[in-house]
């Protein structure tokens, strides 16, 4: 057993190509600024709204809004991790790694890390950037005022729920560039998904707003937990319990992940 387990994870492999797809982002300054260019423009723009806190469970509209605004980041920058597998389809490299004597599995372990780090990365730049717009952290609900223990164990939740999130769409990025062949018809797809993703995730509003069909759909959504437990983490204010929240984004998380790596190895490079 353990020597085929040894024969599928090759962690060497899984650390290089970790590797690549960190340095490749951080080299792309320009793709960094291009992914946090949207996100920060509805954060700046929407947090001048005059939203009455009644509307938003008794929160001022920039607290009730930065959570999704971070949800909205983690979305879009996921979704990159599927483009850079059809960017490497068509200059060759993917050829290149699949002919390689590591199982497909590392590999497709190796981008998943990758892009899960430059996701978390972004949302965490989210994070700080809505702190001079008026965010401020109150940590998980304690009945009373935000606490040192409170808004410690909420900032950290917040990163496990981030990690969820980058991994569920991660899966799904990559799921679908594993069957599609060009990166226009990749982001044609993408877009045509994502931006229903995002508005029906009750990132902008509360899901109480939505007619009822819409909320269906809202619960279907894997990023409508997501952005829920980001903000009972942060602000303490949520429309499920937490413990629903993390059952569903991990579920989605190992559905997509799982897809993403079955379709990635029947792919060809």
């Amino acid at each position: 057993m353990k020597t085929k387990l040894a024969d599928v994870i090759n962690p060497s492999a899984i650390y290089t190509l970790w590797l690549r797809e960190t340095i490749r982002f951080f080299r792309l300054r320009s793709r960094v600024l291009g992914s946090l260019g949207m996100p920060l423009f509805f954060l700046a723009f929407l947090a001048l709204l005059p939203v009455e806190p009644s509307s938003v469970h008794g929160l001022r509209y920039i607290d009730f809004l930065a959570p999704g605004i971070i949800g909205m980041t983690l979305l879009f920058s996921s979704t990159f991790a599927g483009l850079s597998v059809i960017w490497d389809k068509e200059f060759g490299f993917l050829r290149e790694i699949m002919v390689a004597p590591v199982s497909r599995v590392s590999i497709i372990l190796g981008r998943i890390a990758g892009g899960m780090t430059t996701s978390m990365f972004q949302g965490i730049l989210m994070l700080l950037a809505a702190f001079p717009m008026g965010f401020r952290i109150r940590g998980l609900p304690s009945g009373g005022e935000a606490t040192t223990l409170a808004i410690l164990i909420g900032v950290l939740l917040s990163v496990l729920f981030m990690i969820l999130i980058s991994a569920t769409f991660i899966g799904m990025g990559v799921a679908f560039a594993s069957k599609l062949k060009d990166m226009s018809g990749y982001s044609l797809v993408m877009n045509f998904l994502v931006f229903p993703i995002f508005f029906l995730s009750g990132a902008l509003f509360p899901l109480d707003d939505f007619p009822r069909w819409m909320r269906m759909l809202a619960y279907a959504d894997p990023l409508t937990y997501g952005v829920d437990a980001l903000r009972r983490c942060l602000v303490g204010v949520g429309e499920f319990p937490l413990l629903l929240d993390f059952a569903a984004l991990a579920l989605s998380g190992a559905v997509t992940v799982w897809l993403g790596a079955y379709l990635f190895e029947r792919a060809e490079g």
